[in-house]
């Protein structure tokens, strides 16, 4: 369990993170959402020791993580750009890890498969890819076998199969009883693996909510119709506000109406129908409405920026 209790870290006059207190439970994977400069990254750093907070606490099963006498066993972690010295090679440098928290040696060829690294074990880190690295870092943070799980931006650099298998690992460790805590701005990748969301936005709490629960909440609903007059169904629900996004197969995406409202503009207009029913909403669409507020850094900010 991690537990956060009003943490707070200042930089000089800029406030990072302010007064953030949640706790993410076992069992559970938790996706970390939050706008660029929304303070995600130093809140895991604040979890893990690397920074210091200015006030309030973040604690690992009750205790600070500077408390923890072999810490990779308690928690595994990977923050972005910590996959290794260039000049290491993954098994020494697994070996370093392992042997400083008194971790069998047996566990480096165990993470190394399980991150699929193994014709890679003897290569220096220096010529890998990102991707590889990404795989690296995710193997330390295997490599204690821990029960809590911190990963910052895990997918990143990483290929369709490497998505897969980090996204059914972390599913696995929580199925297990594991507590998985995730950062990503992949939301498709969120919406599927993530039982549980903290959405931050300029280092403050917006909201903690079941995922299914905060799309149903928050999301714009859409309403998939298949029709053989596609087109002209298409101009009609237009004419009564709906905004339509065109697929293959005579299929439209509908929002701005209801799904009893579709189907009596179709019935009135006498179209066929051959679908037509209500579409999950999506994550990205809830997190639009919820982090609108606290967006700080966007294209149009940037646009004016440059042309001052």
């Amino acid at each position: 369990m991690i537990t956060l209790d009003s943490l707070t870290k200042d930089y000089g006059k800029n406030r990072a993170v302010n007064e953030l207190s949640f706790t993410i439970e076992p069992g559970t994977v938790t996706g970390f959402l939050g706008p660029n400069g929304a303070g995600k990254s130093t809140t895991m750093r604040m979890i893990l020791g690397l920074d210091a907070p200015t006030s309030g606490k973040s604690l690992i099963n009750g205790v600070g993580y500077e408390q923890l006498r072999h810490p990779m066993r308690t928690v595994g972690a990977h923050i972005t750009g910590t996959a290794g010295h260039p000049g290491h090679t993954p098994r020494t440098h697994l070996k370093a890890l392992a042997q400083s928290n008194q971790i069998p040696a047996s566990r480096i060829d165990e993470v190394l498969a399980q991150a699929g690294l193994q014709s890679a074990a003897a290569q220096r880190i220096g010529g890998f890819s990102l991707g590889m690295r990404q795989r690296l870092g995710i193997a330390a943070a295997l490599l204690g076998d821990p029960q809590i799980l911190i990963l910052d931006e895990p997918m990143n650099g990483l290929d369709a199969e490497g998505i897969a298998w980090i996204r059914q690992l972390m599913k696995n460790r929580a199925a297990q009883g594991g507590t998985v805590f995730v950062s990503s701005h992949l939301m498709s990748e969120m919406q599927q693996v993530a039982d549980q969301l903290v959405l931050i936005g300029r280092g403050e709490l917006i909201t903690q909510a079941p995922t299914d629960e905060l799309i149903k909440g928050f999301a714009q609903q859409v309403i998939a119709v298949r029709a053989p007059q596609a087109s002209a169904l298409a101009g009609a629900l237009a004419g009564h506000g709906a905004e339509i996004t065109e697929g293959g197969g005579n299929r439209l995406e509908i929002s701005g109406l209801s799904l009893a409202e579709v189907g009596a503009i179709a019935f009135s207009n006498d179209f066929e129908l051959h679908e037509l029913s209500q579409a999950r909403g999506s994550l990205e669409s809830a997190y639009d409405q919820l982090t609108r507020d606290t967006v700080e850094f966007t294209s149009s900010t940037a646009g004016k920026a440059m042309g001052k």
